[in-house]
């Protein structure tokens, strides 16, 4: 399902902390501007608890297509509209950036193809998270009521605490940040 990489964990590999969501509420752009994230999802502190009530689960590595050089990636973190940032990297950043949302949307794809596939299995509870915001829709309507795809939306791994470095770590996959040339991204599906 163009995974790199999955395992199946114990759910007590899966490493939730407080200080991933302090990340979302100080360092993310989305931050209350996506259903999938901080403040819309559960805490930290329920999603331990949830966690809890799961065996296992599968963690699973993906690689983005999406490219980016060592000059392309001191700018990644930056909006578009920064006046210091020269034209032709703006360019690259877009690319980058419209590479990187066909990935996530083919991932979040794959991720519903896991979910779909353990329900059939006897594992009606299985559920699964992604890494980063919702790619779904341009300007989210932040409101479940309204939703265009309430289905389709998965909580980001991050907004619910999830430290995705520790847990592929745990699961015995390599998750290297910063990235050398093509990021990867990572899913979690509670299964049992």
């Amino acid at each position: 399902m163009g995974a790199v990489d999955a395992k199946i964990i114990t759910a007590d590999k899966i490493v939730v902390e407080d200080r991933i969501v302090l990340k979302c509420k100080v360092g993310c752009p989305n931050y209350g501007k996506k259903l999938s994230c901080p403040p819309y999802t559960p805490t930290a502190e329920e999603f331990r608890k949830i966690v809890s009530e799961y065996s296992y689960a599968l963690f699973i590595k993906f690689e983005s297509k999406a490219t980016a050089d060592i000059e392309l990636t001191k700018h990644l973190s930056k909006l578009e509209t920064d006046p210091t940032i020269p034209q032709e990297i703006k360019e690259k950043m877009r690319e980058f950036w419209i590479a990187w949302k066909a990935d996530k949307l083919k991932i979040l794809s794959s991720v519903h193809a896991l979910e779909k596939a353990a329900m059939s299995k006897g594992y009606p509870l299985a559920i699964g998270l992604v890494s980063g915001y919702c790619q779904l829709c341009e300007k989210c309507t932040l409101n479940r009521k309204t939703c265009l795809y309430p289905a389709k939306v998965r909580f980001s791994e991050d907004a619910v605490g999830v430290n995705v470095q520790a847990t592929a770590k745990n699961a015995g996959i390599t998750a290297k940040f910063p990235f050398d040339k093509n990021p990867a991204s990572f899913a979690l599906v509670l299964i049992a």
